[in-house]
């Protein structure tokens, strides 16, 4: 474990420390954000802010390579690097679109091509081990590791809409994924070794959060962007994927707990909130006749502005409720799933007070709240 933490500290503050000198590069470049009628933001801000976070990638990778118990994850030096690589390729991609706003297919091409790079070094579904049984071939699960990657980049790219929104949503799920890929090495007792890929990608991440909100967070001096959101959503996904490589199915699928059905489940649990906003918003817009990629100002963050939240407030909701998804379906894995559903709908009601609180604000008769008593 405190090889894993070293790593989140070493990403946390080489994020923090670089970050400055980013925001001061992207108002050199001319990498703004503009003030826009879907925005919240009044003035202009610098973008870009995923090259900090890939400085700190790249950092947290070199010192956990040089530590003796993260060796075997780096006995095999391709998979790393190709977890390096894919980042960079997106970020990249993420800097050019923060710069000269690429159109969506550009994008989409990038993504894949990113996803592929990855891909091809080794970085893909081994397996969905459902039931005890590997299903579907090599080459689905390649491309059905592309099509994650892409999902997940784009369900991130569509909850960055608030400040520290985006960061805080990854860190809370990449945290809950990182205490699933840990216990799980832990857990599976007929292995000489608990190092692991997987848990490595999420510590990165979380520190790279970590490093980024105080920059970011509500009144914010520099965003992300397409690099960093990019770069979140594919860092998120290479962790759900490479914890494939890591699942005996056979030992697994014997267990009291529910790793069988788990890297199915948790992936999707860990980006619930942005992929719920992201299907509703093709839905949306389908429907009123738009391409599913054209712009609006109807996210869940939106409308929690709507309803009466502030600016923080609407952001800490919506890491409860991320919170609430990721760790619930964690803890099913290694708890009693009835004290799991128990503690899991007491978080929910808590969750639901919070959130329509201002309703009943709205509901209250005019004048009402000026009354003498």
């Amino acid at each position: 474990m405190r090889a894993y933490l070293y790593v989140m500290v070493v990403a946390a503050a080489v994020t923090y420390l670089m970050t400055p000198l980013v925001r001061r590069l992207a108002r050199r470049i001319g990498a703004i954000t503009p003030v826009r009628d879907r925005d919240v933001h009044t003035v202009p801000i610098p973008r870009m802010g995923g090259t900090a976070m890939l400085a700190g990638l790249w950092a947290a990778f070199i010192v956990a390579s040089q530590i003796p118990f993260l060796n075997p994850v780096f006995s095999d030096t391709q998979l790393p690097l190709a977890v390096l690589l894919g980042a960079t390729a997106v970020c990249l991609l993420g800097i050019a679109d923060d710069l000269w706003s690429l159109d969506a297919l550009t994008k989409f091409a990038g993504q894949a091509l990113a996803a592929g790079i990855m891909a091809w070094q080794g970085i893909q579904l081994l397996c969905l081990p459902i039931a005890g049984m590997t299903v579907l071939s090599s080459g689905t699960l390649l491309l059905l590791t592309v099509f994650a990657v892409v999902l997940t980049i784009n369900a991130l790219n569509f909850v960055d809409g608030l400040d520290g929104l985006a960061a805080g949503i990854v860190g809370i799920a990449s945290s809950a994924f990182f205490v699933y890929s840990y216990l799980l090495s832990r857990w599976d007792i007929s292995r000489q070794d608990y190092s692991s890929l997987a848990t490595l990608i999420t510590s990165a991440l979380v520190g790279c959060c970590v490093g980024f909100l105080p920059h970011n967070f509500h009144p914010a001096r520099v965003f992300m962007g397409d690099s960093g959101s990019m770069l979140l959503g594919l860092l998120l996904a290479t962790s759900t994927i490479a914890i494939t490589r890591d699942i005996d199915t056979t030992v697994v699928s014997q267990a009291r707990i529910m790793p069988a059905f788990m890297p199915v489940a948790l992936p999707i649990a860990v980006i619930a909130l942005p992929l719920m906003d992201l299907l509703l918003a093709v839905v949306r817009r389908t429907r009123a006749g738009k391409m599913f990629w054209q712009p609006d100002k109807m996210h869940l963050h939106h409308r929690l502005l709507a309803i009466g939240h502030s600016h923080v407030r609407a952001v800490l909701i919506m890491y409860v409720w991320a919170a609430i998804v990721a760790f619930s379906v964690v803890s099913v894995a290694f708890i009693d799933p009835y004290l799991a559903l128990g503690l899991g709908s007491g978080a929910v009601l808590l969750a639901l007070a919070l959130t329509l609180g201002p309703l009943r604000h709205l509901a209250r008769p005019r004048g009402a709240a000026g009354r003498p008593a």
